[in-house]
């Protein structure tokens, strides 16, 4: 914290004339209530042995002046003049104290003076002005330049004085420049010096720091005893600061002891306690606690709504209205937890209301607002509103635009996410996060050129962003979309730090591409590498398992997951198990782990179990699990298709007429796959060429399906070739 600027400590003035006896006599003589000799005895012992020509010493000058009251000062500061004894550095001291005790107005001004006026200053001097500065900052900074003009040398009164003020701004380093000082000093071994330096040390936090001084103390009076025990008693500052540690190990135990240990010391109604009590229980999982507190607290600043906003995530508009119901103004943080808190699928009018409030407010002038309100408007996929904010902001940053990049490839917009990096890239200079988005952009979507992948590849080289953690991992995610895994490996391979994300996308990489010993493998070395998995990567493994029969060690896999790795289970994770028995033709088993599922059977795990009842022609469990599914989603073709197939092979045709008639009933119709192939680079076409079965739009229909007939008689060719070589092998 920079200090002020005080007046450099004055040298002392050149040596003037005395003043006359009468001219010391007019400051008292113009004082509007004379005081009254019984009330300044000591003032009138002094006029009495001046006017008899008796001699006074300072000592007794200085005696005199520190029995006196405020009212006698300037009489007093007058005999002093006139009696030439100003001269002497003890009555100056003495003087300059006595202004600064004597409150009110201009009090310290005066005092001040006399410092500044002393023909004669020693260390006590310094010591007497610098104790009466009233402001901390200011006596640090006249301190700090006391100390290096070298004007006097500092005593034990100095650094006790000076580590005193230090003490209250917390700042271990200032309290060790000091330490460092004293020491140079030789005064580093007084006792109220060690004192002071416990103090400091306690109050900054530096516990260690301060036993060590306590322990190499000389000589230890009562004072040091207090100033240890009482740096060591944790206060409303030390259990603010430690309860946020809580929440984010999770420790909702220790959480909860510190809670009523800080009832205990009373300050549980502090707004700050109360805060981060809030954030701490939210974060251990325990949202009811967090609002039962926050309603109970007596006071809610600006950081209590603005807490409870980011992290409750039911009830965010409605706490918002609620802050601003109770008369505190939110902030940008507010409106960043606001925004980033809504969910994709809450009503358009609540974010739309929520940005009139940041235009009422100014805060969509802040750019961390503006921000938000582009993702914010990118997640209720409306990216018109996202791009008028865009286009009013004056100065968009970084930041900004990969705002509007993500919100565009989220939304199935990537030409248009391409085409904003493009007008980027004429005034700014692209990111890590930006290059992730783009190649994020050309993954999701098929229809988008792989040239495209490959030229913004080129341009991470030149800007040596391609090992970064974001880029290498959506390389290694585009490569194997596409087709090379080869390239994926080679990018995962160049990551300067394999993080999670580099490892889960190299994971789902041969995953994807039916690598499945390679996917086990990864995964162990990944557990080995101490870096913990998550949901997908584990969704990737249980995969590898389910089309490898490793029947044991996935569900050895799904039982540890919460134990093991601390992963929620997820609807996929059920559903890749489910699939995972289905195969191993144990349908019943199947079905009972389906419906244990906590938020009822998935889709995809029916759908699974489904195809499994198909493949092992089981029609009890499939027409229970068709039936289901069919209510779940009645225009959906694929669980008729699935359950006619499985009459078909069991020879039931009335069964089968029966499904087909319902889907007719139904207006359900069976889909047409489709496939895409990418017949030219960036000059020729941003996007791939899409064809269905019997599709004949296109102009070069015939010569088309001659090559794909061509491709699938070489395929069973060699299928043939394969069975020759299997048989002469057994």
């Amino acid at each position: 914290m920079p200090l002020r600027r005080l007046p450099c400590p004055p040298r002392a003035p050149p040596k003037s004339h005395a003043l006359s006896t009468a001219a010391a006599h007019r400051p008292f003589a113009e004082t509007p209530h004379r005081p009254t000799a019984s009330a300044t005895t000591p003032l009138a012992a002094l006029r009495a042995r001046l006017l008899t020509g008796l001699p006074v010493s300072p000592t007794a000058f200085s005696a005199a002046v520190a029995r006196s009251g405020p009212d006698a000062l300037p009489a007093l500061h007058g005999l002093a003049v006139a009696s030439g004894l100003h001269a002497f550095a003890a009555v100056t001291n003495s003087l300059t104290a006595r202004y600064a005790k004597a409150g009110g107005a201009g009090s310290f001004a005066a005092a001040f003076r006399v410092f500044a006026a002393a023909r004669a200053r020693d260390a006590s001097s310094y010591n007497t002005i610098l104790s009466a500065i009233p402001d901390p900052e200011d006596a640090l900074a006249f301190a700090a330049r006391m100390l290096r003009s070298g004007v006097v040398r500092p005593d034990a009164v100095t650094f006790t004085v000076v580590l005193s003020l230090a003490a209250g701004r917390g700042e271990p380093s200032f309290v060790r420049q000091l330490h460092a000082l004293a020491s140079r000093a030789g005064q580093a071994a007084d006792v109220f010096v060690c004192n002071a330096l416990v103090t400091a040390y306690s109050r900054g936090g530096s516990l260690d720091a301060a036993r060590k001084v306590f322990d190499e103390m000389p000589a230890r009076d009562l004072v040091s005893w207090n100033a240890m025990d009482g740096g060591a008693r944790p206060d409303r500052i030390s259990v603010c600061s430690v309860i946020p540690v809580c929440g984010g190990e999770g420790q909702l135990e220790l959480g909860r002891q510190i809670h009523g240990f800080a009832v205990k010391l009373g300050v549980e109604g502090h707004v700050s306690i109360g805060n981060v009590l809030v954030a701490m229980y939210y974060k251990c999982g325990t949202p009811g606690c967090a609002r039962k507190l926050f309603g109970f607290m007596n006071e809610r600043d600006v950081i209590s709504w603005t807490t409870m906003i980011s992290m409750d995530g039911e009830d965010t508009v409605t706490l918002f209205n609620g802050m601003r119901r109770d008369g505190v103004a939110p902030n940008e943080v507010t409106f960043v937890a606001l925004l980033s808190a809504l969910p994709g699928d809450c009503p358009v009018r609540e974010g739309q209301m929520i940005h009139t409030v940041c235009l009422k407010t100014g805060m969509s002038d802040k750019a961390a607002a503006a921000n938000s309100l582009i993702t914010m408007y990118a997640k209720l996929r409306r990216m018109d509103d996202a791009r008028m904010v865009f286009s009013h902001m004056p100065h968009p940053e970084i930041i900004a635009w990969n705002a509007l990049i993500s919100g565009y490839a989220q939304n199935e917009k990537s030409e248009d996410a391409l085409e904003v990096f493009s007008t980027m890239v004429t005034s700014m200079k692209p990111n890590e996060t930006t290059f992730a988005s783009v190649l994020s952009a050309v993954t999701l979507f098929e229809t988008v050129s792989m040239a495209y992948g490959q030229m913004y590849h080129c341009q991470t080289l030149k800007l040596g962003l391609s090992t970064g953690e974001y880029v290498s991992g959506a390389l290694i995610d585009l490569y194997a979309k596409r087709g090379s895994l080869e390239e994926s490996w080679k990018a995962f391979c160049e990551t300067v730090h394999q993080s999670l994300i580099a490892w889960t996308a190299i994971i789902s990489a041969n995953s994807k591409h039916g690598n499945y010993d390679t996917v086990i493998s990864l995964f162990n070395d990944m557990v080995h590498s101490g870096v913990a998995p998550d949901g997908v990567v584990l969704l990737s493994v249980l995969t590898a398992c389910r089309y490898s029969g490793f029947l044991s060690l996935g569900r050895e896999i799904f039982d540890s997951m919460a134990a093991k790795h601390g992963t929620d289970l997820w609807p996929e994770h059920y559903a890749c198990v489910v699939d995972m028995l289905g195969r191993a033709g144990k349908l019943e088993e199947a079905e009972e782990l389906m419906l244990r599922m906590p938020s009822g059977p998935s889709v995809s795990a029916l759908q699974s179990l489904l195809g499994a009842c198909r493949i092992h022609g089981n029609t009890d469990v499939g027409e229970r699990v068709a039936g289901v599914l069919t209510e779940t989603e009645p225009a959906e073709s694929g669980a008729y298709v699935l359950l006619s197939n499985i009459y078909a092979e069991k020879g039931d045709w009335g069964a089968v007429a029966r499904v087909r008639r319902q889907m007719r009933d139904r207006g359900v119709k069976k889909e047409v796959g489709f496939s895409w192939v990418d017949a030219g680079g960036v000059s020729d076409s941003l996007h791939l060429h899409k064809f269905s079965s019997d599709d004949t739009s296109h102009p070069q229909m015939e010569e088309i399906y001659r090559v794909a007939e061509g491709l699938g008689w070489e395929m069973k060719f060699l299928k043939n070739c394969l069975q020759v070589e299997m048989e002469c092998l057994v």
